[in-house]
């Protein structure tokens, strides 16, 4: 039977007894969690949770990297009959605690002693928080540790505690996510447990993600995307490896050897850049061979995509482009890989066709936290490079007569809390939930997405241009890492172009280039390079489209400098008004001619 709520999705998990249910790092080396370690826990916790007020209904707020708590924490409130309300462990405390009292979270668990005290300092704010726990750091007066917190659960029974978790119903608030707000404060989107169990059980019949395989986790848990596919990971049995940091995934992958992971573009597009510069940096013979098995894999590509072999001549070259080639970089994610998912942001076409030529499947997907998150994604023989691939079952979208894309389905959340305005802004008398997105869907059911209708630009003679299509065919430019488009209401595109700065180092180290990056981009060799890569992207597109100008930067945009969101997107709205002034320079120094 189908799960409906989150607790039986936990009480199936807990059937599994797995010796290594979760992975994490301590003292350098990883180290498992059994389920039944695991499942004793959540007991306690839930129990203990009891003993600090926390009754049915009640919010349960959480700050904290991804680790073996975070599971912990969520699985215990809801069991508990509480929402939980992650909190991105990047935000400014101000934030934090403004998501902590917006939500009515009853008790808050921070992870770290110095996050622990801005939210402490900032307690008169948040007067709705009874209790702080602290996770990983000595507790305090006013915030015991979590340890000493479990330790006030012992005692709790299997049976008492099924009880209170079976209680949970489809409809109750599962937890209360809030959006980025990069305009006005961050909404609390409401999920019920309905929602993400629908979501979930579309998600494993699309995903073929088998109990054996081992997951690694990377991406926040505080967003929708990564949490979801943690839940059918435990849904299904999987053993979850924790990465230290996004920093040190190249390294955790050869430890842990996961058979999939999910992620954001922009960690797709480091691992494409990595291994071009390694490429670049070798024999000329080295290139061409890479440049060589590249070419096979793309002609591959219609049998890469069913997961197939090609016939004749052609499966002959890609067993010997694998060996040569794609092989090693298959051993780079650890040896074992299956394959990968890729959301929060379109994935470059250039980007998909190299991984998937690679032997490197990379399902896209689509959707939305409003969504649970997952509107569409790519399957097993199910695949078309360009696209998001199809609605899970149960979703139905249609395109709105402006193009944006609406959808329905038993995933749709709930509404913004204490917001009924702005849930009515998304969701129509009908109950289509309108995605704030722009996009088509062909004949056989695949959804392609141009852009943000929000962030169409709209030139100076009332064209309509999406800039997203136009940023990733600039970034698939070895020299380029990001790229914002520039041009509304302009009489011509410009761009705010960050350089591949590796690249370019490597490059400087060849060329006679030495010095820091600022030096590197003031190098006109530099910028012919790039204005050559910039002009290709320019030949396939309309006049219109093109990019006259562009002016590179001497930093890349960070989720800590405030220009990307934490699933990497870029905010184009911070961007341009951070770099309003160079902005300005691009069109006084280049009139429409």
């Amino acid at each position: 039977m189908p799960i409906q709520t989150l607790t039986e999705l936990f009480l199936v998990a807990a059937g599994h007894d797995k010796a290594a249910l979760l992975m994490h790092k301590v003292d350098g080396k990883y180290v498992s969690i059994s389920t039944r370690q695991f499942v004793a826990d959540v007991h306690r916790l839930t129990k203990a949770l009891g003993g600090l007020g926390v009754e049915r209904g009640d919010r349960v707020a959480l700050m904290a990297e991804n680790g073996p708590s975070w599971p912990l924490i969520d699985f215990a409130s809801l069991c508990a009959g509480a929402a939980l309300v992650p909190i991105y462990p990047t935000l400014l405390p101000e934030q934090a605690a403004y998501v902590a009292n917006d939500s009515g979270a009853k008790v808050l668990f921070v992870q770290g002693a110095q996050r622990l005290e801005s939210l402490l300092a900032l307690r008169s704010e948040m007067p709705l928080v009874k209790r702080f726990v602290v996770i990983g750091a000595p507790g305090m007066k006013d915030a015991p540790t979590l340890e000493s917190v479990l330790a006030t659960g012992d005692g709790a029974t299997a049976d008492e505690f099924e009880s209170q978790a079976r209680m949970a119903r489809p409809d109750d608030l599962a937890t209360l996510i809030y959006t980025s707000g990069t305009t006005g404060n961050p909404k609390g989107v409401m999920l019920t447990h309905g929602n993400i169990a629908s979501n979930i059980e579309a998600g494993i019949r699309n995903l073929e993600i088998k109990g054996e395989y081992t997951a690694l986790s990377f991406l926040p848990l505080a967003h929708s995307f990564e949490r979801t596919v943690d839940y059918i990971y435990f849904y299904k049995g999987c053993t979850i490896a924790y990465a230290e940091s996004v920093m040190t995934v190249a390294q955790n992958l050869s430890e842990v050897r996961p058979q999939v992971f999910v992620s954001v573009p922009r960690v797709y597009e480091k691992v494409l850049a990595k291994v071009q510069e390694n490429v670049a940096k070798g024999s000329g013979l080295k290139q061409k061979i890479f440049a060589w098995a590249n070419g096979v894999g793309r002609r591959a590509l219609p049998w890469r995509l069913k997961r197939e072999s090609p016939p004749g001549f052609l499966g002959l070259k890609l067993k010997l482009a694998d060996k040569l080639v794609f092989a090693k970089i298959r051993e780079r994610l650890g040896g074992r890989f299956e394959f990968a998912v890729s959301g929060g942001a379109p994935l470059g076409r250039d980007v998909a066709e190299f991984f998937w030529g690679a032997g490197v499947p990379i399902y896209e997907g689509y959707g939305l936290t409003e969504t649970s998150p997952v509107l569409t994604v790519g399957a097993r023989r199910a695949v078309k490079l360009g696209t998001v691939g199809r609605a899970v079952d149960g979703v139905t979208l249609r395109i709105a007569a402006d193009g944006e894309i609406l959808a329905k389905g038993p995933n749709i959340m709930k509404g913004y809390y204490n917001n009924p305005t702005a849930t009515a802004e998304v969701i129509d008398s009908e109950g289509w939930f309108h995605t704030g997105d722009i996009g088509n869907i062909d004949s056989e059911g695949f959804l392609a997405i141009t852009d943000r209708k929000k962030e169409i630009l709209v030139n100076a003679y009332g064209k309509n241009i999406a800039p997203a299509p136009i940023e990733n065919s600039l970034k698939a430019s070895r020299w380029i890492a990001q790229a914002v488009v520039i041009g509304d209401q302009r009489q011509f595109l410009s761009a705010l172009i960050v350089p591949d700065f590796e690249a370019l180092r490597a490059w400087g180290s060849k060329n006679g280039a030495s010095g820091d990056d600022a030096s590197l981009i003031a190098d006109p060799r530099v910028h012919a390079m790039i204005k050559t890569d910039v002009e290709g992207v320019n030949k396939s597109l309309a006049r219109y489209e093109q990019v006259r100008t562009f002016e590179l930067l001497p930093k890349e945009f960070t989720l800590e400098t405030g220009e990307l969101t934490p699933t990497q997107k870029v905010k184009r709205r911070v961007v341009t008004q951070k770099y309003a002034e160079a902005i300005d320079k691009m069109y006084r120094d280049n009139d429409a001619g």
